[in-house]
Parts: C-alpha cells; structure tokens; sequence
C-alpha cells in the first residue's frame, strides 16, 4: 500500500508530494522543510526523507532548513531549473558568439543551456553541421534549414537533457569540428569548473577536438570552484561575459592573455538597434 497522507478530504500520495516539492524548487529555486510541513500535514522527519531521495535523484540539493535548486561545488542545478535562468543574458552572449559561425563550419554545442538560444540564430547563417549531445538543442534544429544535425549519444542524463559517459567521449574524440561553442557552471581565477565528472569530461574531449572554441559566461559564474575541473581558461580561444561581469576579473583574464568580449545585456526597455557587443 502505497504511503500516503490526508488533507482536506483527499488522499495525497509520497509521490504527489515529491513531485510538489520538486516543482516548487525548480519555480522558485528553493523550498523550506516548514513549508512542506505546513502544505502537506506531515512531520518533518518524513520531508527530510523526500528530500533526501529528490537529492539522490539530482533534483534539487539539500541544505540546512529546505532545499535549494543552486549549483554548488558538487551538484549542478536541473536543467528545467537553469532553462528559467538568465535568459537576456543567454540571449545576448548566444548572439554574439553567433558572429563566430561560419557558412560550412561544423559546430560543436554542448548541454550548455547557455548555447541553447545559439540554435535558433543558426539557420540562415548559410549551410552549417551542428553536432551537439544536447536533446533539446537537437529538438529545436531538428526541421533547421542548411543545418546538417549530427547527434551524439551516450549515456542519457534526464537531468540535463544530455548524453554522456565513455561512450560520447569516445564519440567526440572521433570528431575535428572547426567551433566549440560551451559555457560551464563555475570559473574560479583563470580555471573553468563544472560539479558533475562525466560532464566534465566530455567538455574536455570537445575542446581538445574542436579547431577553435568559446567559453560563454555569464556574471553569475564568476568567482565559483565546482568540483572538477574542465580546463584553463586561456586554452579557450575566445571568452565572452556580459556587461555585469566584475572589473577585476574581466582585467585578470585579459592580463593573463585571454581575447575577452564584454557583452551589453538589453533590458527590455531598450530598443533592438542598441544591441552589440564592445
């Protein structure tokens, strides 16, 4: 018999419960155990149990009082949460790494939400090869015009949307695309972090097959170690960050040899004829 509780006249199952305190953290970005509490008629030592168990799903990561959808040294946040995210940022960073495509390359794209908007400025560049392990990348060029799509397969991720493992590496390693096109979830000083390891590892196959490649970033980023490390910063060719990006970091990163592109982010206030890049 399944675990359930009563409120209000209605059964409501273990599951129906999880699955609330997973949509309220991946809406908000965090859910308090009083709050489970107070929703459901239940004692707190049952809520630390549905978190413990969405934890080890990878759907949220546990902290003192609740639950948070944040990134942290060794979880990376659900790719449904990071989809709500820093979308001008995204936008923005994605169209000017676009100016980097060119007709007949083949460009690499990674499970990087970041890159996700680059996807739909493709098509009409000219005729471009897009190899990416990202599905829902992969859903969004799939009736493309002049976009060749090449799938890379693995290990699926349903937590970010992704393939993975030996098997992608391997894949890539395979592999000379002529643009690399990422974002990760941590830069620490002049070195790149991500908090997953099969992640990571893949992120290092593509830049080392790639003939060139560009790290997106957007503020947030910055100033964060994650567990393991992807690469230096300077073995990428080109770095963009946007605009709120921190003084001191952007110049560490050009002292230190990076081409560093700051990227203005429109508010919705402002007009399409001011975007660009400087």
């Amino acid at each position: 018999m399944p675990d359930t509780d009563a409120l209000g006249g209605q059964w409501r199952t273990t599951a129906d419960r999880r699955s609330w305190i997973g949509g309220r953290v991946l809406a908000r970005g965090s859910v308090g155990i009083d709050e489970v509490v107070a929703e459901f008629g239940v004692s707190r030592m049952t809520v630390h149990r549905d978190l413990d168990e969405l934890e080890r799903r990878g759907v949220l990561r546990k902290v003192r009082g609740g639950a948070s959808a944040q990134p942290s040294t060794r979880f990376e946040s659900d790719v449904r949460y990071r989809l709500q995210q820093r979308g001008a940022e995204k936008e923005a960073l994605s169209a000017a790494a676009a100016r980097l495509v060119r007709p007949g390359d083949a460009v690499l794209l990674d499970e990087s939400t970041t890159v996700l908007p680059l996807a739909r400025m493709l098509p009409g560049i000219g005729s471009v090869t897009v190899l990416s392990n990202f599905r829902l990348l992969l859903n969004e060029l799939a009736d493309a015009d002049d976009v060749r799509l090449v799938g890379l397969g693995g290990d699926y991720d349903p937590r970010f949307a992704t393939y993975t493992g030996p098997l992608c590496r391997d894949m890539v390693s395979a592999l000379r695309p002529d643009l690399y096109i990422t974002s990760t979830t941590a830069v620490d000083g002049l070195t790149a972090f991500h908090p997953d390891p099969q992640i990571a590892d893949v992120k290092r196959a593509m830049l080392a097959a790639a003939a060139r490649s560009a790290l997106l970033l957007d503020h947030t980023k910055l100033g964060h170690r994650a567990l393991h490390r992807v690469a230096a910063i300077g073995d990428f060719d080109e770095v963009y960050v946007d605009e709120a990006a921190p003084a001191a970091v952007v110049r560490e990163l050009r002292e230190a040899g990076t081409e560093v592109t700051v990227v203005p982010v429109p508010s919705p206030s402002r007009s399409a004829d001011t975007k660009g890049i400087s």
